[in-house]
């Protein structure tokens, strides 16, 4: 694999918002066996419009969980390959 090779946005936002979502879904499943861990009360925090729990509320919170992860996408990648030019080419 050649270092100085760019990231690809897609395959990184699609990645992360993927693996993202797939988290949310577990953790609710987790939340669901185990009431008491109270996870649902993050989630709340954390996503915008997110209620305990209906389904609307469940596929919102899939949606903003992929979203956050495009959004790291979006502001990580150009970063990382800015300065694996920049610091990269010296190596």
């Amino acid at each position: 694999m050649d270092i100085t090779r760019p990231l690809n946005i897609r395959v990184i936002g699609l990645s992360l918002g993927s693996f993202l979502s797939i988290t949310f879904i577990l953790c609710v499943v987790y939340d669901l066996i185990f009431p008491e861990a109270r996870m649902y009360e993050s989630w709340m925090r954390l996503l915008p419009g997110f209620k305990w729990l209906t389904f609307g509320s469940f596929i919102l919170g899939i949606v903003e969980s992929f979203l956050y992860g495009i959004y790291v996408a979006l502001v990580f990648v150009p970063l990382y390959n800015l300065f694996n030019g920049l610091i990269g080419k010296n190596e």
